[in-house]
């Protein structure tokens, strides 16, 4: 078994692609396709908000303060429209990028005019942050007839504020600060690192199977005397080393250019949020994982020895990623808990354990039969895998 399993971890290691998927893009890649994609984010952001949006006003003499303020060359510009335009297609049409109409009823004066319906025509389906920046001088000037209203009616601030908001929900949060980051963090890590020890495990389990019989080394092996168990074995073992070693890199790589990247308070927080979590806790995420891999390596290594090309292999291997985040979506639910029958659903269970560990709520009870459920789930399908390694009808297909 050990002889088969260093054959292919030597092999795997001469293997420039696989190597690549396995170092270089947890390493290397997924940090750059971040920040790239961060940039890109950042450029798009400060871009929408400099660019200086063309607008049409109508009933502008009923608010002389509003049109005074959007009289900001660096950021608004006024464009005459004809009186009674189509304002949906004056927008399509690019000529403007918003209107503003102004109801009759506009004034200071509320308590004697009313509410004043103000109507912003704008094509909200892309990042324009036009809502955002018109609401700035809408919101401004509302304050400012409030305060107008109040001082008519001789309010002091304490009853403004029971006047504005006469009944106040306050939160009193009884979950501390790990409780309440590792609700948000903790439901995403099975996301992570479910999906990167499957994407790990893909590409060795495809040439440990299919890509030996295009290569025509499998009739070789299976004619040496070594027990076809232990073939199977350490082919295990080698896609479940690949996946797991594919995770904790790209994890790795992860905390290393967040905390490189990051300034001032960010690695403050990160620091005080990890301090909080054991290394217990870690180190039981870390052996609930191996289970979860190894359910992983026992059904790529039976789809590989099924399929007759790497290709074909492959295309068996794309929906698996579907079927993992199915599970994992289900944990995320609201009111799905790690209670009753919960404990028991393969991968899901893992994934709500995952996310009590890092909220530090675990019951370590419940560990027994979420570490027995799936270890019995992954013992199955690797005697299923090593069945289905002993059909010749299978491995001559």
């Amino acid at each position: 078994m050990w002889l088969v399993f260093k054959k292919e971890i030597k092999e795997l290691l001469r293997d420039r692609k696989t190597l690549f998927f396995m170092i270089a893009l947890p390493l290397l890649i997924f940090p750059l396709i971040i920040g790239i994609v961060g940039f890109v984010s950042k450029q798009a952001m400060d871009k929408a908000e400099s660019q200086v949006l063309n607008y049409a006003l109508v009933g502008g003499q009923y608010a002389p303060e509003i049109v005074q303020d959007l009289q900001q060359p660096d950021k608004f510009n006024f464009v005459e429209v004809s009186e009674g335009a189509d304002y949906t297609a004056i927008i399509r049409a690019e000529t403007v990028d918003f209107v503003l109409v102004i109801p009759e009823n506009y004034s200071s004066n509320v308590l004697e005019n009313g509410q004043a319906n103000v109507k912003l025509y704008f094509n909200d389906a892309g990042l324009n942050l036009v809502y955002r920046r018109v609401n700035e001088i809408v919101k401004s000037q509302s304050e400012l007839f409030q305060q107008i209203a109040f001082s008519d009616l001789g309010l002091d601030a304490e009853k403004q504020s029971a006047l504005i908001e006469p009944i106040v929900l306050e939160k009193v949060n009884t979950a501390d600060d790990r409780e309440n980051w590792g609700e948000k963090i903790g439901g995403m890590l099975p996301y992570v690192l479910f999906l990167l020890c499957l994407t790990g495990a893909m590409a060795p389990a495809t040439d440990i199977g299919a890509g030996e019989k295009e290569r025509g080394t499998l009739e070789t092996l299976l004619i040496s005397p070594i027990d076809r168990n232990k073939i199977v074995m350490g082919k295990f073992l080698t896609i479940a080393f690949a996946g797991t070693m594919t995770a904790l890199l790209t994890v790795a790589s992860m905390v290393v250019w967040g905390l490189v990247l990051s300034q001032g308070m960010a690695i403050k927080f990160v620091a005080d949020f990890m301090a909080q979590i054991a290394m217990l806790d870690f180190l039981l995420i870390f052996l609930m994982l191996v289970p979860v891999v190894a359910i992983f390596a026992a059904v790529l290594l039976s789809i590989s020895i099924y399929a007759k090309s790497f290709k074909e292999a492959q295309s068996y291997m794309g929906p698996m990623s579907i079927l993992v985040v199915i599970p994992i979506m289900l944990a995320l639910l609201p009111g799905v808990e790690l209670k009753g029958v919960w404990a028991w659903v393969p991968l899901t269970n893992v994934s709500l354990a995952m996310k009590e560990l890092v909220k530090g709520t675990m019951d370590y009870y419940q560990l027994f039969a979420i570490f027995g459920s799936t270890v019995i789930i992954a013992g199955a399908l690797f005697a299923f895998c090593v069945y289905w390694f002993n059909q010749e009808k299978v491995l001559f297909r």
